[in-house]
């Protein structure tokens, strides 16, 4: 499990970017640099990394379900994922 720190700081980075969204685009089809440059940083897109959800692990993470391998593992073992079983040939 990640620090509780952690998630919330991630959390608050997808605020701060849906916040500045609509100023940021338009910062950029008027081309005003400056005026972008003294936006928050966390307000930029790039700032943003995935995490788990359930346990807050940034690495291992699985885009198609949002989760981390290792929870994914555990929820496809337990038959909690449509549609996934474990392969046998």
């Amino acid at each position: 499990m990640a620090k509780k720190s952690w998630m919330a700081r991630e959390r608050k980075r997808q605020r701060m970017v849906a916040k500045y969204a609509a100023k940021r685009r338009a910062l950029k089809e008027a081309e005003d640099w400056e005026g972008l440059q003294k936006l928050p940083r966390d307000a930029s897109p790039v700032r943003l990394h995935n995490r788990c959800p359930l346990t807050g692990r940034s690495r291992g993470y699985i885009r198609r379900f949002g989760i981390s391998r290792i929870v994914f593992r555990e929820m496809a073992l337990a038959g909690k994922i449509p549609g996934v079983r474990k392969s046998s040939w």
